[in-house]
């Protein structure tokens, strides 16, 4: 049977790795069979590495706090005493994802190992909550934009500064996710078209594309590089392809020197760039496509009521009555 993540649809992005004091599964049985689930889930629903990471360290934290997890022993009274535990310690999106790892564990183990294991349908994790969503303004945008160094103090290009730059444009002007970013080739981006073709979350392919913006920014910083490295973005002297820390530090040291109260990240570009899109009037199933969203909901969920000038609008012109008084 080929299950896809549907059950994880709801909560994709908040797989997060949390510090562990049992960095292995310690029960053996446990081990193997969780080995044989990864196979499976690599083989039948072709997960990307990371998200096999992420289901692996969610097992493991649910055995560790147990004090152990046998699939065909685990009980109803197990689950209340592992929520129960989970919510005295964690919040409510680390309880999703270590409950829902573990009905996906168990759904194999039902299906595929055909043993006798407590109802997957009986572990509902926590609804996920809502909250606002943050982004940057217009003006803050360029703030921070224009907060970012790209000339020495003896004139000649900052390298790190004109990357960054580049960067956060190509953020801006795509809504791409940040491991899509960095993911990318310089042989990928079709300069002409203004797209380019990627893999995204469940190895789907989807085509992004940027503004006239981004691109003058990208050809900025390919023009002042001298390595042959292939990576779209790269180290300071062009050896490796750039990575996530490296990123990181970088949006802090910048949001710092713009003076923006709002922690600023590569996904906050994403969805300043989203709000943007619905701010102009871009219908909301193209912002799901822009974004590489698998469902609608997800997008809705994310950004509609966000435009309250819109639903102002909306309220004056529809919500007439025949009569007054």
């Amino acid at each position: 049977m080929v299950w896809k993540e549907n059950l994880f649809s709801s909560c994709r992005g908040v797989f997060m790795f949390a510090p562990n004091p049992k960095k292995f599964i310690v029960d053996p049985a446990l081990k193997a069979l969780v080995e044989e689930f990864l196979i499976y889930a690599d083989v039948e629903a072709n997960f990307a590495p990371a998200s096999l990471q992420k289901y692996e360290e969610c097992i493991r934290r649910a055995e560790f706090l147990l004090g152990s997890l046998d699939p065909q022993t685990f009980s109803k009274a197990d689950l209340f005493r592992l929520k129960s535990i989970l919510k005295s310690q964690v919040g409510e999106l680390r309880q999703m994802q270590i409950l829902l790892a573990l009905k996906r564990f168990l759904i194999y183990c039902r299906d595929e190992k055909k043993m006798a294991v407590l109802d997957p349908e009986e572990i509902t994790p926590p609804k996920r909550p809502r909250r606002a969503v943050t982004f940057l303004t217009t003006k803050e945008v360029e703030q921070f934009t224009s907060s970012i160094q790209l000339v020495t103090y003896e004139g000649t290009p900052h390298k790190g500064g004109v990357r960054f730059k580049a960067l956060v444009e190509i953020l801006l002007g795509s809504a791409m996710r940040i491991s899509e970013v960095l993911s990318l080739n310089r042989n990928q981006i079709d300069f002409d078209k203004r797209e380019t073709k990627i893999i995204g979350k469940g190895n789907k392919e989807r085509t992004v594309f940027f503004t006239a913006r981004s691109l003058y920014w990208l050809q900025k910083y390919l023009d002042i590089r001298t390595d042959n490295h292939p990576a779209l973005f790269v180290t300071e002297i062009g050896r490796g392809r750039f990575q996530l820390p490296d990123v990181w530090r970088s949006f802090r040291t910048f949001q710092i020197k713009s003076g923006i109260k709002k922690r600023i990240t590569a996904h906050l570009l994403r969805h300043t760039a989203a709000t943007q899109l619905l701010f102009n009037g871009c219908p909301i199933g193209h912002i799901k496509e822009i974004l590489g969203h698998e469902r609608l909901e997800t997008t809705c969920r994310y950004y509609l009521g966000l435009d309250e000038r819109a639903a102002k609008a909306a309220h004056e012109k529809f919500l007439q009555y025949s009569t007054v008084g």
